[in-house]
């Protein structure tokens, strides 16, 4: 082999090694993807749509009512969840007739996908937790249901950035 051609394969090489790299690193403290297999999230994630979240998201500001975050579920730490952040560190959550209110201020929820039913709290938020609830209130299993209800900020991997959907069907001949 001539001396061109073995500085084109090591470059070739090099430059896919450092991609690879790169995209583990990515996938290790940047990004975290997660598919919703349950409809908790319906209608804003579909079952088996990918989410893609920021794990970096929240070093430099707190966490904002309405985001969508993955976080370990509080009562098995081996599965993670994507749920809505809907009480934040200090307040008073309470539903009743299917409505939230927080400190007593009903919370308008335009992103639910049918309307809820039910009660539950009232529950103080602890300082450096969250309240987290699915979209689809009337399936979700969410800190209504948990024993252990809230989230800690700590416990947060990552916020919501965008959704694709499962593309199950790309490799499908169709006739």
């Amino acid at each position: 082999m001539n001396n061109k051609v073995v500085k084109e394969i090591i470059g070739w090489v090099i430059t896919l090694v450092i991609a690879l790299v790169v995209a583990v690193l990515v996938n290790k403290f940047v990004i975290v993807k997660v598919t919703s297999p349950t409809p908790s999230m319906e209608n804003t994630f579909l079952v088996d749509e990918t989410v893609v979240t920021n794990r970096m998201a929240y070093l430099f500001s707190d966490p904002k009512r309405g985001d969508i975050v993955v976080f370990p579920y509080p009562d098995d730490v081996t599965q993670d969840y994507i749920k809505r952040i809907i009480g934040l560190p200090g307040e008073t959550v309470e539903g009743k007739d299917g409505i939230v209110y927080i400190n007593g201020e009903p919370l308008t929820e335009n992103y639910l996908k049918e309307t809820p039913e039910g009660d539950f709290g009232p529950y103080t938020i602890p300082d450096g937790c969250y309240w987290m609830m699915g979209d689809n209130r009337n399936v979700s299993m969410d800190a209504r249901d948990w024993d252990n209800k809230f989230v800690k900020k700590e416990d947060i991997k990552g916020k919501a950035l965008f959704k694709y959907p499962n593309f199950k069907w790309f490799g499908r001949v169709r006739y």
